[in-house]
């Protein structure tokens, strides 16, 4: 049943929508809309929508490399906001919540009221809110309280800012929202005003990801803060030519194009600036010094600038993500032709050599050891010492002399030398600290300082000894989720996370076959046996759901060879809990008109190609293993295992 104050504010709605509104009311105009354009009802509010996983990560994918930057301004956002009950929400353009920072002990409401991963936004879906609206009027905006068009958003708060690509393609929005806030529509003039600035911020700092191999003009109208913050960015190559602007120089320099969105673009510096190239030049080899050379367009703006020089060559020079990925052959090893985890090992080659820590998510079983060995390989690091640290194995009362060692004389029964501890012992290569949610919070504080100070101190010793480290955590648990409990140091999981990589389970990757063939030729090369797989024991390995991953498969595989007799692998020889239908695809039903239509689809795409599994799976535009898995569902059988 309705309350008081949602049919008060469902009539005000109505009422507004009947009369319209003037185009400078933005909640009111958008209010029409909703009715008239998307056919939204304000007398039936709708709790929010969360899109599935699955339709998420197709969401996540199309921004991946503006996620990573993204989440550090929200980071940075968050610890200014978190204190006065904000949460953030990164969106796409489509409105769907790309990313999200918020308390964890607020889970299930932030979940109920749509301030979570996955929340849909638009205003098609939602109503009129801070999201969904600033997508359609492309400026910051505040939606407070009775703003929203569904009722059941009322009690809620939230201010909105515009993102925009390189190209001045819109990107998405930055969102800053509250479960309650205090009735004034003015006590948001702060929380909009820190939304726009950090989303100006993570934009900029895309445009110059964006432009890396480019120079870039800041330009600034104070010149002691230019450096920091200049609000104008110009990127151009050798010749001059401007080759992308940012939202302030289109913004700020909109009169020397005469309106036309793309006319910087193209022109040089030279002709924008009195003082010409020469002086351009001059700033950039000063660098930062406190004589700065003002720059003045033709239309008399003054302003002060300085440069910043490419940090990689030029595109043209510049290796591709295809030949990283080919000098990293084990990173390369760990998957085949799925999405996900091409992109994940696309991310990991860009990483191996960069100095930062690295997080790394996944379940129980998915690899997340072999991930950070395969990392280790593929860097110039891979000479030095790989050592692995399960914090979850090591005992309570152990843990602190095996990470940190000790000198001679600390314990009675010690080594009469001392021993080196496990992150002394991996200086200069790499530290995998897995489970990194099960060290004690002591020993977090202690490994904290080790990462800041880039420096350890041994039990019983007086001085520190320095340590070149890079370390990878792992982890299955949700980090956040324990810094909400108080079990995990929020500081340490910034130090941790300069990049996050997440390992997909194996029931949502699509080159199981893949993995397949590759761990069983790993497997038989070890027990000394080369068997293969029959039809039906691959179509059960394929049809199976692995709730233990990789490392599950793994030891199937293992077993099968070590009792299969003949060199071929069949049902008999797989674990019974294999085909437990607990784990297995339900069946497909053999009179529904769309099946068959479906099973005969497969089987002609199969004709044409020849029985060839991987050519079929191409012309359908599906991977392998589902064709594997719809043949057997089937019942379809090539004629030569007829």
């Amino acid at each position: 049943m309705l309350a008081q104050s949602q049919r008060e504010h469902i009539d005000h709605v109505l009422a507004v929508s009947q009369t319209g509104a003037p185009p400078s009311d933005r909640i009111g105009s958008s209010w029409v809309r909703c009715i008239r354009d998307y056919g939204l009802d304000p007398c039936r509010p709708t709790r929010a929508h969360i899109i599935e996983h699955a339709r998420l990560r197709e969401h996540q994918d199309h921004i991946e490399e503006f996620l990573g930057v993204a989440r550090t301004g929200m980071e940075q956002l968050y610890k200014r906001m978190a204190g006065i009950g904000y949460v953030l929400l990164l969106t796409d353009a489509h409105g769907i919540a790309v990313d999200f920072i918020g308390n964890d002990a607020w889970a299930r409401e932030l979940k109920q009221s749509g301030l979570y991963l996955g929340a849909d936004w638009s205003e098609a879906r939602a109503g009129t809110c801070a999201v969904g609206t600033c997508i359609v009027e492309k400026t910051p905006i505040t939606v407070h309280h009775a703003d929203h068009f569904d009722a059941t958003h009322i009690s809620l708060t939230c201010n909105a800012a515009p993102l925009f690509d390189p190209t001045g393609d819109f990107l998405g929005v930055l969102d800053v929202s509250a479960l309650t806030s205090p009735s004034p529509r003015d006590s948001q003039h702060l929380a909009l005003q820190m939304t726009t600035m950090f989303a100006q911020m993570v934009e900029d700092a895309n445009f110059l990801r964006y432009f890396r191999d480019r120079w870039v003009l800041r330009l600034g109208s104070a010149w002691s803060m230019v450096d920091v913050s200049g609000e104008i960015m110009l990127a151009f190559d050798a010749d001059g030519v401007i080759v992308g602007t940012n939202s302030g120089a289109r913004k700020s320099l909109r009169p020397l194009r005469g309106g036309n969105d793309g006319a910087l673009v193209g022109r040089t510096l030279g002709e924008i600036f009195r003082e010409g190239m020469d002086s351009i030049w001059r700033i950039a080899r000063a660098g930062f010094t406190a004589d700065r050379t003002a720059l003045s367009t033709g239309s008399g703006e003054v302003y002060y600038g300085t440069v910043v020089q490419p940090r990689i060559a030029p595109r043209a020079a510049r290796s591709t993500e295809t030949e990283a990925a080919a000098r990293a052959p084990a990173l390369e090893r760990l998957a085949g032709d799925d999405p996900q985890m091409q992109r994940l090992i696309a991310q990991a080659s860009r990483l191996v050599n960069r100095p930062v820590n690295i997080l790394v998510h996944g379940e129980t079983g998915t690899g997340k050891e072999v991930l950070a060995k395969a990392l280790h390989e593929s860097s110039e690091r891979a000479a030095k010492p790989f050592v692995a640290v399960n914090c979850a194995a090591i005992p309570e009362s152990l843990i602190e002399s095996e990470l940190f060692g000790y000198t001679a004389g600390t314990f009675t029964g010690g080594r009469s030398k001392g021993m080196r501890g496990l992150i002394q012992q991996a200086d200069g290569g790499t530290l995998l600290l897995d489970e990194i949610g099960d060290m004690p919070l002591h020993l977090q504080t202690r490994l904290l300082r080790v990462l800041a100070e880039r420096e350890i101190l041994p039990l019983g010793a007086e001085k520190p000894i320095p340590v070149n480290l890079t370390v990878v955590a792992a982890s299955h648990r949700d980090l956040r989720k324990l810094i909400a409990e108080g079990s995990f140091r929020e500081d340490l999981y910034y130090r941790l996370c300069g990049a996050i990589l997440y390992l997909p389970p194996l029931r949502e990757r699509r080159d199981l076959d893949y993995l397949i063939e590759r761990l069983l030729a790993a497997e038989g090369s070890e027990l000394g046996t080369n068997a293969t797989l029959d039809l039906r024991a691959r179509h059960a390995l394929l049809d199976y759901s692995w709730p233990g991953n990789v490392r599950q498969l793994r030891n199937v595989l293992r077993f099968a060879l070590a009792v299969c007799d003949g060199g071929t692998i069949t049902t008999d020889d797989l674990p019974a809990e294999l085909m437990s239908a607990d784990h297995r695809a339900p069946a497909a039903t053999e009179g529904s008109e769309a099946t068959r239509g479906e099973a005969a689809e497969l089987e002609a795409a199969l004709r044409r190609q020849r029985w060839n599994v991987t050519a079929a799976a191409v012309e359908l535009g599906i991977a392998r293993a589902t064709v594997y898995r719809q043949m057997k569902r089937f019942g379809i059988v090539p004629p030569n295992q007829l």
